[in-house]
């Protein structure tokens, strides 16, 4: 395309041009715009709450020598005792741990809590209260698609690095290293890359709405789709990590098999739902009565564990996988006893469990 250009016709027009471009463009460069203003309130106020975790393992070699290697991801200060909110994946197996903070202090920290099942782990360091910057921890509740997000990690090792984006989508499902599934994750197209992990991501306030801990990518780097557990679910978390050192959830104690519409009518049953394939001996639900299967039924490729109660509901609630139930079950409190309708011989039955700590956290 061709541009042509025309010289003003006076040097009077050519001298007030110039003084319009001098006036227009200050001294110290282009004025921010409130977007960027933002952006750098954010990093200012955030980022000092934000550390560097180097975790050092151990393996060893064929000959039986121990060979080093070591990880990066980040972290969050949630209180001046020095207790760091970060991903478990970050920690797990690690030998050691340096944490290193926004002010290039190093320390040294010691695993408090792991929660393997939300990939959530507490860490703590001994460091004087005034080095300690915390940030204010948000509702993810109140979360909407298209609203701006921000995060601080330290990507590939690149510390205090921030990046910004928008929420994606909301009520993500991701599986967790154990296999269990997290529930409510939030979605971003902010840049998170290995090392990013237990960082936080922020809203445009500076408040803290979820914990960055992991990326979809065919490449192993940032292609827009990335996951942060919602900081509701940390902020109940990290406070049992804290107290108790692992996560209490709620236990029914079976397996089961999920059973569609189709394979009820096979099993002679009216409606699916979760066919109870094992009851855990000393469990609540083998104290409450509830029946597992008594032997193998093959449906096509498939082989279905058969004559054990059929789960339809919890506390009014229709269940039609094992995934729902547990969805179901993790909003529950351990203690509270819960009514699990079943079909049994294909009669509706009300069954009383009082649900119980999983062994272990889960």
């Amino acid at each position: 395309m061709k541009i042509s250009y025309k010289p003003p016709r006076s040097m009077a027009t050519a001298l007030a041009l110039a003084l319009v471009f001098i006036v227009a463009r200050p001294p110290g460069g282009w004025a921010l715009s409130n977007d960027e203003e933002a952006n750098i309130r954010v990093y200012e106020e955030a980022g000092p709450a934000v550390v560097n975790i180097v975790s050092t393992a151990v393996s060893y070699d064929f000959f039986y020598n121990p060979v080093p290697s070591t990880g990066t991801g980040s972290g969050i200060i949630v209180d001046t005792e020095g207790y760091i909110v970060t991903n478990y994946h970050v920690v797990e197996g690690a030998k050691r741990l340096d944490v290193t903070l926004f002010d290039g202090g190093k320390y040294k920290a010691e695993v408090v809590g792991t929660d393997p099942g939300d990939d959530l782990a507490v860490i703590k360091i001994k460091a004087p209260r005034n080095k300690l910057r915390t940030i204010p921890l948000g509702d993810s509740s109140t979360l909407k698609v298209g609203q701006k997000v921000l995060a601080i990690g330290n990507p590939f090792g690149l510390e205090k690095t921030l990046t910004a984006g928008i929420i994606s989508s909301l009520g993500r499902t991701i599986k967790a290293a154990n296999g269990r599934l997290i529930r409510g994750i939030i979605q971003t197209d902010a840049a998170i890359n290995p090392g990013n992990s237990g960082g936080p991501l922020l809203n445009s306030e500076g408040s803290v709405i979820g914990v960055n801990t992991a990326i979809f990518s065919p490449v192993g780097g940032s292609v827009g789709i990335s996951f942060s557990i919602p900081v509701n679910t940390v902020k109940k978390v990290v406070r049992q990590l804290i107290e108790k050192g692992y996560a209490q959830r709620p236990w029914l104690g079976i397996t089961g098999q999920n059973i569609d519409a189709d394979d009820a009518r096979l099993l002679g049953f009216s409606t699916g739902g979760v066919l109870i394939a094992d009851v855990f001996r000393d469990s609540p639900a083998a104290r409450a009565g509830l029946r597992g299967a008594v032997r193998n039924l093959r449906l096509g490729n498939f082989v279905v564990a058969v004559g054990g109660d059929l789960i339809v509901a919890v506390e009014g609630r229709t269940v039609k996988s094992m995934d729902e139930l547990n969805g179901y079950l993790e909003e529950l409190e351990a203690g509270r006893t819960v009514t699990v309708e079943v079909l049994r011989d294909n009669r509706a039955v009300e069954v009383k469990v009082k649900l119980e700590v999983m062994p272990g956290g889960g």
